[in-house]
């Protein structure tokens, strides 16, 4: 009994599975970096709303109404 060709086999599952692991873990890096920018600017457009609210004259001075 010849274990070999079954080994070889199963060998190239587990290297197909690991490579499959990889690529997902790449997505999943690239979805995560995506969710931190896009969070990042969120962060940012509701500071500038905040400051917005807290000094409604600069805002109109900055639009040329006062």
């Amino acid at each position: 009994m010849d274990c070999k060709p079954r080994d070889s086999v199963g060998e190239l599952d587990l290297i197909k599975q690991i490579e499959d692991l990889k690529a997902e873990i790449e997505s999943l890096k690239a979805e995560l970096a995506r969710a931190k920018e896009d969070h990042q600017y969120d962060n940012l457009v509701h500071q500038k709303e905040l400051e917005s609210l807290r000094n409604p004259v600069n805002k109109l001075r900055n639009k040329g109404l006062m």
